[in-house]
Formats: structure tokens, sequence, C-alpha cells
């Protein structure tokens, strides 16, 4: 019987008892990691020959865009002689043990790695894997016509001739294929999109720029609309990848999915939109519910992973930011009508969502403070640790304008949390940015476009809220200044993350036209951390 089966990055593992439950760690890379000892290295075995042909690798370059096609070929390099004893070695210890599989490839979700487990969990996986009707996987792709076999795909396509290149490279992807690629590698992290942009529309009604603020409603509705969708079919048509994920340590980022419906029903509420808000509240609610529970259980109780404290990262806060954001969209529609339902719904929510971001504050604190740090892991993310404290002030501040007796909690109770998680989210703002500025500045880790950008513009968008609303709320008319200029940083920030998307999608579309990829960038290595 199979048992479980996951991969990691090597350089997760500090040590040599982490992760230790009686599972078989094997690196499965062709070359020895850089930093790694071998005396005495977080691993069991060492199965190199399982690692794709060095021609295959050359042709990747880790490009994303080439996921599907290096999934395919490396499948069929799996039955070939070079690979087919190490395969079956490999096989036998799934039978036997928990596996976790190696690489020191620092995107693994896109890593042989990853497509060994998802071969392995394959209950069909010794017998003939095809990838559509009638191809097998365990034998070469045939050939495109006039194409030739491809049989050695050329080191660097750049560099090759118009022949050469033709043959290398396989057929050039049209626009479906493109879109299916780009689908498979979109985790439900993307619609922080959503939830950035509606609240900085929300942010830009308060000040009364409602035509911008409308743009952006409409663009977070259209993101929404995309997106979950998306997320639906990669469910039925990528579910293996979608359940690591789901079991991985950001498996958090799943709550967006609600977080996003619950931002947009808080913002609908102010146009006079009540049924679409409620709507959108039932999903997210519902969403909220499921994933709430369903995300902790399942890490709980899965044994298809290696927990480490060194997984712990800033997406866990989402688990507190997912109850607020109904919390949110609960008050919002509250004001709009005398039911009870709803104010104790913001109400629990409220201290639920309280209660969480204080234990994931703790969390998270001990992790960056008594574990080492290294740039490349210190992602944007991180701000959403002043997001959830953000958001909660917020919750806070619409619950004081409702009844007493509607919502279970004194004023006094309300609005002195408020303040002191305001105040606590100020106090981290010089701190993520000082972060950020050791990340790139010190530690000379590249500023590129990513979909955790969003994850940055959110927090923003939400401080800038939650510092109007609280000011108006106590009458301090400085702090809805401070405010009202935070609104437009947050506008700022929305907008160059959204060029920086748009030409970062365009960039991407062009490599898959041309066949194209970037260079591979080097795993990195345990001296990179400060």
């Amino acid at each position: 019987m199979t048992k479980r089966i996951t991969y990691r990055g090597i350089y997760e593992q500090t040590s040599a008892d982490d992760g230790d439950h009686g599972d078989e760690r094997v690196l499965v890379d062709r070359v020895w990691p850089d930093g790694i000892r071998r005396r005495g290295a977080p691993l069991d075995k060492w199965l190199r020959e399982l690692a794709p042909s060095p021609e295959l690798q050359r042709w990747y370059r880790y490009d994303p865009l080439r996921f599907g096609e290096f999934r395919r070929r490396y499948l069929a390099e799996l039955g070939d002689p070079d690979h087919r004893r190490a395969a079956a070695k490999l096989h036998d210890l799934a039978q036997d043990h928990s596996l976790t599989l190696l690489t020191a490839t620092r995107d693994t979700e896109h890593s042989h790695a990853a497509v060994l487990a998802e071969w392995l969990a394959d209950p069909d996986h010794a017998g003939a894997h095809t990838d559509g009707p009638g191809r097998s996987l365990e034998s070469p792709p045939e050939p495109a016509p006039g194409r030739g076999t491809d049989k050695h795909p050329d080191p660097d396509p750049g560099k090759a001739g118009p022949v050469d290149a033709a043959a290398a490279a396989p057929a050039q992807p049209g626009f479906r294929e493109f879109l299916a690629t780009a689908a498979t590698g979109l985790n439900a992290g993307a619609l922080a999109f959503v939830m950035g942009t509606g609240i900085v529309s929300t942010a830009l009604y308060l000040d009364g720029a409602r035509a911008a603020s409308a743009a952006l409603l409409w663009a977070a509705l259209a993101g929404f609309a995309v997106l979950l969708p998306v997320q639906a079919w990669r469910l039925a048509r990528r579910r293996q990848r979608f359940v690591t994920e789901l079991l991985g340590p950001r498996s958090f980022v799943f709550l967006t999915i609600a977080i996003s419906a619950n931002v947009l029903a808080a913002r609908l509420v102010p146009d006079g939109h009540t049924t679409a808000a409620a709507a959108f509240l039932a999903f997210g609610a519902v969403g909220w519910l499921l994933l709430d529970y369903g995300i902790p259980i399942a890490l709980i109780t899965t044994l298809r992973r290696s927990p480490s404290f060194d997984q712990v990262n800033g997406t866990w806060f989402l688990w507190a930011v997912g109850s607020q954001s109904v919390a949110v969209g609960a008050v919002s529609l509250a004001h709009t009508g005398t039911g009870h339902v709803l104010p104790i719904l913001a109400a629990v929510c409220f201290a639920v969502g309280l209660v969480q971001y204080l234990l994931t504050a703790g969390i998270v604190l001990a992790r960056l403070l008594a574990r080492p740090v290294r740039p490349e892991g210190l992602m944007t993310s991180v701000w959403i640790f002043m997001g959830a404290a953000a958001i909660t002030v917020l919750v806070g501040v619409r619950l004081t304008a409702l009844p007493t007796a509607a919502t279970l909690l004194p004023r006094s109770v309300l609005m002195g949390s408020s303040v002191v998680l305001w105040a606590f989210s100020t106090w981290l703002i010089p701190l993520l940015l000082a972060l950020g500025v050791w990340r790139h500045a010190v530690r000379r880790i590249p500023l590129r476009y990513d979909t955790g950008w969003w994850n940055l513009v959110f927090p923003i968008g939400m401080y800038a809220v939650t510092t109007h609303e609280l000011g108006r709320a106590t009458g301090t008319s400085w702090m809805v200044t401070m405010g009202r200029w935070e609104i437009w940083v947050s506008a700022v920030v929305w907008a160059v993350t959204f060029a920086a998307m748009v030409v970062s999608l365009l960039r991407l579309r062009s490599r898959a036209a041309r066949g194209l990829g970037p260079r591979a960038e080097r795993a990195p290595r345990p001296g990179d951390a400060a």
C-alpha cells in the first residue's frame, strides 16, 4: 500500500531530526546541493539517477510556462533505461515507507520533485501513463508534422539555428495552452488581487473619489469572476496539485477565496447594492466556515506532509483575516437593516478573529525571532501581520455604531481594543519597511513582480481605511487627515502593482509565443541568510 508522499526544498530541512516521523527522505537531484554537508545531511537516500536528463533541464530552465511540457517529457524519461532502475527503487520505497522527496530547486511547485510525487501518488503509475486519450507517457511523445523527433533538445534555444530551434522546442503553445499552463501555476493566493483592489476602492469611496472607486470596484468584480472559476478548474483538472497546495505551508491562502467575497460585500453596501452584497456575504461566510475549520483540521490530521517550524509564514494571518472579513461584511449590511442576526454574527466573528490573530502573532513572531530567516523566504505576505490587525480595528469601529444590546460587546471594549490594535499596526509599519530594505537593498534580492505583491496592497489599503474610520469615530481630526493621505498612498501602491502585473503578463505571453524562458536561478544557500 502506498504511504504518504510529499516533496519540499532541502534547505527547509534545518537539521537531521527535523520532520523525522519514520519517513524516508530522498534527494532526487542530479547534483549535490550547495551548502549541505554530506555527513549528517538531512536525508536518507540520494537517487541522482531520478533527476531529469541534463538536456531536458537545460531546455526547461525552470520556466513555469514550460512546466506542462516539462512534466510530460520527464514522465516519458522515467520509462527509459537510464531512469527505470531508480524509478523502480523509489516505487518500492513508496510501498513500505512514507516519502519526502527533496530538491534544491527554489520553485518546488514547478520542480521534478513535484512531478515525482504526483507520479508516485497515481495508483496506475506502474503501468502506462497517459496525458490525454491514447498517448502513453512511458514512450516519447509523437512529433508534430515537420518537427522531427525532438530526441535531443538543444541546450540553448536562443543560440540554435532556425532548423535546430524548431527541432529543439515543442510546438509553440496556442492561446488555450498558454491559459491552461498559467491557470495550473496560479494558486488560490491570486485572489489577493480582488482583496487589494476591493479595499482600495473602499478607501477612495470614503475620500469622495467616486469615479476612481467605481473603476476599481469593477476591476475587483472582474477579477473575482475570472479567478474563482480558475480555482474550480484547478480543482477539477489539477486535483493532485490543488490538494498538495491545500496541505502545504501556505494553505491559508485558500481563505482569500472567502475574504475577497466578503470585501466585495462590504464595498457594495454603500452603493445601495444590498442584494448583491448579501449574496457575496453568503458565499464568503460559507467559504469561511468550510476553510476556517477545514484547513486546520486537514493540517492536523493529514500524514501527507512533513511539518516544520520554519514553514510558518505571513499567510497564516489570513486565518484571522477570514473571520474579520465575515464580520466586516455582516456589520456593513447590519447598518442597512434592523435584524439581530447580522450584528451578532459580526460580533462573534470579531471575537473569534481577535483570538486567532493573537495566537497567530505569537507563532509568527516566535518563528521570526527564534529561527534564522533567509531573505528569499521573507516575502510580502509578512505585511498581512499589519493588515490583520487593521481589519480587526475596522470591525471594532463599525460595531461601535450599532446598539450595544445588538453586538453583545460594550462600546468601551470595542473602542479600547481598536485603539490598541491600531497603535500596534502603526508600530509594525517601520519594522516591515526595514525588513524590506534588508531584503532588497542589503541582501540584494531582485524586486520582481509576483502575485504576492497584492499581499502588500491589501494591508496598506486596509490601514488607510482603518485610520480614517477610527479618526471619525473618536473625533480625532489629525487621524482623519492622516487617513486621507494614506488613502492616496494606497492608491499609488495599487497602481504600481497593477502596472507591474500587466507588464509581467505581457512578458510571459511574449516568452511563451517565442518559446523562450528565463535563465535558471540557483537554489538558495544556507549562507544567504543573515
